[in-house]
């Protein structure tokens, strides 16, 4: 260590890092220098390469030179804030924090504060502040609207984001940085310090960590090269790769086999349902009786913890996790990663397999098992882009109406604010640096009357304006509503879905039976008319009354959107056409399994293989349908959108349009009329077909027919404070949330439809729930380029879309057999020759 460096280093700290062989790395010292000045500071760093050390070293070689607190003198506040976007990655870091801490010698109290902490100690911290406090973006909004938030934080001098890639790109992301503008109010603008493995716009990260009024400032960049580099292998066995599906049973055998030959692992899938299904399916065939356990965001705390604490103390030989585990968790004994499905982003990717070894010097060792065949693809695009270092975070994004509206009534919480002031404050906060004065008045007001429409109801007035000109809340009750309500995250609601004989004259008819329940987002696109199918049968969809769906039976009809288990994560742009690459490119094809790239072969002879750029849309009879089947590769989300919009267009057309099932790859649509022979008389043409202009009045149509907006309008309502969740000593149903936001949706669609929380739901639908612009694009990429293969049978690269049709999971062995008889007849015609 240089002379000018160790300098930087108290002797304690020194003499700690010697005591174990160890001497601190250099961007470790880089960082403390240049935060010592004062400079605020975003870290990029491989996975183990200490991180976490680096980002709190500043603050501990300043307490470590603080005078000791003078027994009698008022508290301190806070003099570090740690914000992590997991509970469990806090816990983490007290537990390795704590260690050096009370090595070195150092009077400091560490303490975490999450949605699990007993409200006696969340009480005791305002009163008497611990030195570091490891907490939630939730949390932080609390504690500044607390009414001693300029007390609390008065000795603030930093502030270390963890993981801050994985914070920035959402609704959390966009609450956290009015949090972070409001502290750098409160305390003189503390040194703010990004930690992140996996970034792709690193000048976007730098501009979030400094005030942005004016804007242009960006934080400091350190960046740490090298490393090992991971080892990723795709699973290979000799069983049969299925065609299609998600729930890659074929490889449990050989994942229970590596699991084995392995000291710990950690099994990642997309979606809580995958995370039970994996659980058990390893429980069944566990003839060692290793243990194994499950961890993910729908367990009871205290079932999460004791899974944390095994695995703190090596007692575990496997853990399947969502993304609860994903970021910053370091156990060392993890010495391998399965992700099981494919990966959806080469970021998300990175992130998780750093969760083995996890240490700089030390490779991290992960097995992809791919579901089907498209996802062998996607995994050896995503294993490529790992070697590469490429990276396929979602852009940062403005920040939204609804969550400035929350931070609003927080603001009021904690004290009277003046309107100039604070606006200048949201201002600094990079997602609002857009923010013109006329938007965030209209937000003031909303918050202040409920907009024009609502403003004759006394509750929806929850802040007031004083006569020197500030605004302060109307009443205590207001900010113990907050309290209870604050945050950005909305549950996923699930719907009854009740079967009725049929509807009245004057609407739905009720009673029926319950069928079960069904994911609201479904639901939400289909217009009254639209079949399904759910629970062994197809349904015909009648409309949504509160919190149930109610249906018709529709049998012997097609079911026009089959309800199938999809994954939780979008395919990621850089991903899909990568996976259009290998296509395109038989010397890549060379890296595939040899069933993987015969089928391709095959395909390539029985049809042909699109151009990375082309679209390619076949058409084919089945059975008594005709079916269309376009590969655009942008991921389920824009599919589903596309599919929606396509119907309605080829129901102009007379294709007479029954039905599409969309995945992540390619669209099917099937319909009475031979769309193939439409093409070749020219009765229909593709060009048109897939115009950029569906996304104008088609689009407005169909979300005018759906319920789509008026569910997104609930979730605005939520996040803004408008509708309420829960009340002191209770908690409101789904079906009151539900009814509320409805009344209050209609209302303003009639009397206000400029109303700011309209304007907040259509561009949450566009960007959350239709993935319109990456639709857009695509759509653009493929003006004249769009190859039509008229075929006599199915291809063997539609086979897996064709498998989707009907494929929503019902109980029952008979239905399996059914689901395998179907896919073994399909894919002997898709392989037969001519």
């Amino acid at each position: 260590m240089t002379g000018d460096r160790a300098a930087l280093l108290p002797a304690a700290f020194q003499e700690w890092f010697a005591a174990r062989g160890w001497s601190p790395r250099p961007h470790q010292l880089e960082l403390l220098r240049r935060t010592s000045e004062g400079r605020s500071v975003l870290l990029i760093a491989p996975t183990g390469a200490g991180k976490t050390l680096a980002g709190f070293l500043p603050s501990l070689t300043n307490l470590a030179a603080r005078p000791k607190h003078v027994l009698g003198q008022a508290s301190r506040g806070i003099h570090t804030l740690y914000i992590s976007p997991l509970k469990a990655l806090a816990v983490d870091i007290e537990r390795n924090l704590s260690k050096p801490v009370e090595e070195i010698g150092l009077d400091i109290r560490i303490e975490t504060r999450t949605g699990d902490t007993p409200a006696h100690k969340r009480q005791r911290q305002r009163l008497v502040p611990p030195d570091i406090l490891l907490t939630t973006p939730e949390q932080l909004a609390l504690l500044i609207a607390a009414p001693g938030a300029e007390r609390f934080f008065a000795d603030l001098k930093y502030v270390v984001l963890d993981e801050l890639h994985s914070l920035v790109t959402s609704k959390r992301g966009h609450l956290l940085s009015l949090g972070l503008a409001r502290l750098r109010r409160l305390s003189g603008n503390p040194v703010s310090i990004g930690l992140s493995a996996t970034v792709a716009d690193p000048d976007g990260l730098r501009r979030w960590l400094v005030d942005q009024n004016p804007p242009g400032a960006m934080a400091d960049i350190v960046t740490v090269s090298g490393g090992a580099k991971p080892e990723i292998t795709i699973l290979e066995t000799e069983e049969h790769v299925p065609w299609a599906g998600h729930s890659a049973l074929y490889a449990m055998p050989a994942i229970y086999e590596a699991i084995k030959k392995h000291k710990t692992t950690l099994l990642f899938v997309n979606t809580r349902s995958q995370a039970e299904m994996l659980f058990r399916a390893l429980w069944h065939i566990n003839d060692d009786n290793l243990p194994i356990a499950l961890h993910h965001g729908s367990l009871n705390v205290a079932q999460r913890r004791k899974v944390e604490k095994a695995m703190e103390t090596n007692s575990l030989r496997a853990i399947v996790a969502t993304s609860t585990l994903d970021l910053g968790i370091d156990w060392g004994d993890v010495d391998l990663v399965i992700h099981v499905g494919a990966p959806k982003g080469a970021s998300r990717l990175a992130q998780r397999i750093g969760r083995s070894n996890h240490r700089m010097d030390e490779p991290s060792r992960a097995i992809l098992v791919p579901a089907n065949r498209f996802e062998v693809m996607e995994c050896r695009a995503a294993l490529e882009a790992n070697y590469l270092g490429a990276q396929d975070t979602p852009p940062l994004g403005n920040g939204t109406l609804d969550v400035l509206a929350q931070h609003v009534l927080g603001r009021a919480c904690a004290g009277p604010f003046d309107e100039d002031e604070f606006f200048n404050e949201v201002r600094s906060a990079s997602p609002y640096a857009w923010l013109d004065r006329a938007t965030f008045s209209r937000v003031v007001e909303f918050v202040a009357t409920g907009g024009y429409a609502l403003r004759t109801y006394e509750r929806y007035a929850r802040i007031r304006r004083m006569k020197d000109g500030r605004w302060r809340i109307s009443h205590p009750s207001v900010a113990q509503q907050y309290r209870l309500n604050v945050g950005t995250i909305v549950e996923e609601p699930l719907l009854n879905v009740r079967l009725i004989r049929h509807r009245g004259p004057n609407g739905m008819a009720r009673g029926g039976m319950v069928l079960g329940q069904v994911e609201e987002y479904f639901l939400e696109t289909l217009t009254p008319g639209d079949t399904f199918f759910f629970s062994g049968r197809t349904l015909r969809f009648e409309g949504i009354r509160e919190n149930e769906a109610y249906v018709t039976s529709a049998a012997g009809e097609d079911a026009m959107v089959p309800a199938y288990a999809g994954g939780k994560f979008p395919l990621s742009t850089y991903l899909a056409g990568e996976v259009r690459s290998m296509l395109a490119d038989r010397s890549r094809w060379s890296a595939l399994p040899e069933q993987v790239s015969d089928w391709l072969r095959i395909q390539e002879e029985r049809s042909l293989l699109p151009r990375r750029d082309d679209l390619l849309v076949e058409t084919f009879p089945h059975g008594s349908r005709f079916y269309m089947v376009a590969y655009p590769f942008e991921g389920r989300l824009a599919h589903q959108t596309l599919g929606m919009l396509l119907t309605r267009r080829l129901e102009r057309a007379g294709a007479r349009p029954l039905g599409f099932v969309a995945t992540d790859y390619s669209l099917a649509v099937w319909s009475l009329g031979d769309m193939g022979g439409m093409i070749r008389a020219d009765a229909l043409s593709l060009d048109r077909l897939f115009d950029e202009d569906m996304l104008g009045d088609d689009l407005e149509s169909w979300l005018a027919d759906s319920w789509m907006l008026k569910r997104t309008f609930r979730n605005c309502a939520i996040i803004s404070g408008l509708v309420e969740r829960r009340h002191p000593g209770r908690e409101k149903t789904g079906r009151q949330v539900t009814v509320s936001a409805d009344l209050i949706y209609d209302v303003l669609r009639e009397h206000e439809p400029d109303h700011i929380l309209l304007q907040a739901t259509w561009q949450d639908a566009a960007v959350g729930l239709l993935d319109i612009a990456r639709l857009g694009e695509m759509l653009s990429r493929i003006r004249g380029r769009i190859v039509h293969k008229d075929l006599e049978r199915v291809s063997p690269l539609a086979v897996p879309v064709m498998l989707e049709i009907g494929r929503e999971p019902v109980a029952g062995s008979a239905h399996e057999a059914l689901l395998g008889e179907a896919a073994d007849a399909l894919i002997e015609e898709a392989l037969a020759r001519t």
